[in-house]
């Protein structure tokens, strides 16, 4: 558990046999109140099965084709516009 006051957040880890504890899930339930009252951002975490390396790779890769679309839309919208660079 990292708590960042500055930010106002609290971030939490769960490995795979944590988060399928019951007692585990309860004791979140306490952290969420503490933290709620203080108006801080709770967000757990929860490890996966899948390979992490590959999905980040297949994310950026989808966030840089996306960002070059949105590019070409805004780009095409300038000139029809009468507004280039």
């Amino acid at each position: 558990m990292n708590v960042r006051d500055e930010q106002k957040t609290v971030d939490i880890w769960l490995t795979n046999a944590e988060k399928n504890d019951p007692a585990i899930r309860r004791s979140l339930e306490d952290i969420y109140r503490e933290y709620q009252q203080k108006k801080y951002l709770v967000a757990v975490f929860e490890s996966g099965s899948q390979d992490l390396y590959q999905n980040t790779l297949d994310l950026l890769r989808y966030n840089r084709q996306r960002s070059a679309e949105r590019e070409v839309l805004r780009e095409k919208k300038q000139r029809a516009t009468g507004r280039e660079r």
